[in-house]
């Protein structure tokens, strides 16, 4: 599994922290993690919770990525602005049994955590513990088990209303502003990880011409 870790820009500086954690956990499972940044406080490409939510949109729809981990400093703004995007199911985790339960019973392909609410000592244990809840072994499969099948029609429900609700991420990605697009997409690391992985070519030529442009100005 491809995961995609984004820091917002008041936790940038935690960015190796959150990204040590998560490489620690994911890798010797066998995902690949692609840090999108930021990756310090001043980086000149700053990434807002509402860019997380966009980002999030992006990489997702064109499975650039399988899976995302943001945050911000409650987690809550950058949960709201990917759950705003088509097709992308976050979940607040604060703790293993947040991260447990989501994986069991909504098994989206999201999370949204606190990086400054709550996050003191041992917390870097704390994020180990969450990503090992969410990557190791199956998800989907309900809890309590009993449960299972009407949370896998919940899940499908869902997702079709979202399907209804929502415009499709081009139309979302031509119709936003697109100065906050380009500055979502201007990090050091997009185009080298996000064009590699990209499976949908509309999202990609677009993106790449908003890029072309930003060059020429």
């Amino acid at each position: 599994m491809k995961i995609a870790l984004i820091t917002e820009n008041s936790q940038a500086a935690k960015n190796s922290i959150i990204h040590e954690a998560l490489t620690t956990v994911a890798e010797p499972l066998g995902h690949d993690v692609f840090n999108y940044g930021m990756y310090s406080a001043d980086d000149t490409a700053s990434l807002t919770y509402i860019m997380n939510g966009l980002l999030a949109g992006i990489l997702l729809n064109a499975k650039a990525a399988d899976f995302v981990v943001t945050g911000c400093g409650t987690g809550m703004g950058s949960m709201l602005a990917c759950n705003a995007m088509p097709g992308v199911f976050c979940g607040l985790v604060i703790d293993p049994t947040d991260a447990f339960l989501f994986g069991q019973i909504n098994d989206g392909n999201a999370i949204s955590m606190p990086y400054a609410k709550g996050f003191g000592w041992a917390a870097e244990l704390n994020l180990q513990d969450v990503y090992r809840k969410l990557f190791d072994g199956e998800r989907g499969l309900g809890y309590p088990k009993e449960r299972a099948e009407i949370m896998r029609t919940n899940r499908g429900i869902l997702k079709d209303l979202k399907a209804a609700s929502c415009h499709d991420m081009l139309t979302v990605l031509k119709t936003v502003d697109q100065d906050l697009l380009r500055a979502a997409i201007a990090g050091e690391k997009f185009a080298e990880y996000f064009y590699a992985n990209s499976q949908d070519d509309a999202i990609s030529t677009y993106l790449k011409s908003l890029s072309a442009e930003r060059a020429l100005a």
